[in-house]
């Protein structure tokens, strides 16, 4: 089967072929660790996760690399406004560092949660500045770049088909008065290096060539994918916000300084998840992480459900609602896993026994998560499965092991939940054994819908009686 993704660049489904067979190098555009990572942030981390699973299950080696952003990004595209990591530690009366390790665990905690697979690489634009002041000096030497009072800029008017991922059309682009551009010299120039401010000091800047400062946002991606992935490789992801400002301004820094084209084979980017018909963003009140779904008393794994549910191409609306309905479908699964484990036990097929049956759910659902990861057909295979009676139980308990592999619902190790069973509940439940054992199949019913209305459910296994909330 073909595995195949929306390139953004040429906004066509195309066939993944990688550039080494049997590997694939991934880069992740990842958290500017300023704060928490709200809901919509997280949705684009679980689609990485899916499609890095996705990579596996067709039988490649993925070196995966994630960047974390502690300095550079600024609060405007425009390379005006305050560094976010200086805002957040003015906000908190904290220092950088300590901002930059605090929500840099929060997110790889909140990852965690959501069962995401980290990535091979984890690196912070702080510690490779080194990288970054050497690709800086390459565009340099190569001519790319002019120098104002603030900074060191790229020259975006000297690298042929700059802003084709956007589809900028840049010569329609309005220049705006002179004092708007500043020292730009076009509109869409942007900076590599900025100088420190003479007025306010840093705790962020560093000695280099070109004077004392800082990097700029963009630089650090394509410095540090080039040295952990290689002047060319596979696959870059991140959001749709990346596709106007931040991602053309990578391509251009890494071709101009490598000379390689194209830098990326495939470019994948994911929708925003919108509350009220807007996107989710810290700048907003909608601004929800995911310890707000936490005390909603939703779990992580709600939450991932509820990504699964839409193609990761399409606007994702969010809502409460939603959320109601992605945590009783994923309650329903484990209900029905462990109903199977429970009739199993020992005898689950492996996948090289499985019937003619279940050999096609397996082509179907790779098929689908294949064609540009597809999660709610794979979803609706999953379903299917699980209602058909033909398979045998073992056959069914191995199928959703292996659907679990590219879902991560962590439907495979689901465990039966001790519960504490109320002594007017384990009363009922007594009675209805003892109707059992008379073959008082009525009453032994009548008992079991008793349990039910208070809150509990029975399953009758070999070992006796199952006893589960809900």
């Amino acid at each position: 089967m073909a595995l195949k993704f929306t390139n953004t660049m040429s906004r066509k489904k195309e066939e993944f072929i990688p550039l080494e067979a049997g590997k694939a190098g991934l880069y992740t555009c990842g958290p500017t660790v300023y704060n928490y990572p709200h809901l919509g942030n997280l949705r684009c981390y679980v689609f990485v996760d899916v499609l890095k699973r996705v990579l596996v299950l067709n039988g490649l080696q993925v070196k995966h690399v994630m960047n974390i952003t502690d300095v550079g990004h600024l609060t405007s595209d425009a390379d005006e406004g305050e560094d976010k990591m200086e805002k957040g530690a003015a906000r908190e009366g904290k220092s950088v560092w300590d901002i930059a390790t605090f929500y840099t665990d929060a997110f790889k905690s909140d990852i965690t949660a959501l069962n995401i697979l980290h990535p091979d690489v984890w690196c912070k634009a702080t510690e490779h500045i080194k990288e970054q002041i050497e690709q800086v000096q390459t565009l340099v030497d190569k001519g790319y770049t002019y120098t104002t009072s603030d900074g060191v800029y790229f020259d975006t008017s000297k690298i042929e088909g700059y802003g084709a991922l956007a589809r900028l059309k840049v010569d329609e682009l309005e220049g705006g008065k002179r004092v708007d551009l500043g020292e730009k010299k076009n509109k869409t120039d942007f900076a590599l290096w900025k100088f420190s401010p003479t007025d306010v000091k840093r705790q962020m800047e560093w000695d280099s060539p070109f004077g004392r400062g800082f990097p700029g946002w963009h630089i650090e991606c394509s410095s540090m994918s080039t040295k952990y992935l290689g002047e060319q490789f596979d696959i870059h992801c991140g959001g749709i916000d990346h596709i106007p400002v931040h991602h053309p301004n990578e391509i251009a820094q890494a071709e101009g300084a490598t000379g390689k084209k194209p830098w990326v084979k495939y470019w994948l980017h994911n929708e925003f998840l919108v509350m009220n018909e807007e996107k989710m963003a810290k700048s907003s009140d909608g601004f929800l992480r995911l310890q707000t779904v936490f005390d909603k008393g939703y779990s992580a794994l709600d939450f991932r459900y509820f990504c699964l549910s839409a193609v990761y191409r399409m606007p994702l609306q969010f809502s409460w609602e939603a959320m109601d309905g992605a945590k009783q479908s994923l309650e329903r699964l484990k209900k029905i896993v462990l109903e199977l484990k429970a009739v199993v036990e020992d005898a689950v097929v492996e996948k090289a026994e499985w019937g003619k049956k279940a050999v096609g759910y397996e082509e179907e659902f790779v098929s689908a998560v294949s064609d540009d990861l597809n999660t709610p057909q794979g979803l609706a295979v999953l379903w299917n499965v699980l209602r058909d009676k033909e398979l045998k139980e073992g056959e069914r308990l191995s199928l959703v092991g292996f659907f679990d592999s590219v879902l991560g619902l962590g439907l495979a190790d689901v465990e039966e939940e001790v519960v504490e069973v109320p002594s007017d509940v384990r009363k009922l439940i007594d009675a209805r054994e003892e109707a059992r054992k008379n073959k008082d199949w009525v009453e032994a019913d009548r008992l079991r819908l008793e349990v039910m209305e208070k809150g509990f459910s029975l399953s009758d296994t070999k070992e006796g009686v199952k006893v589960r909330r809900g």
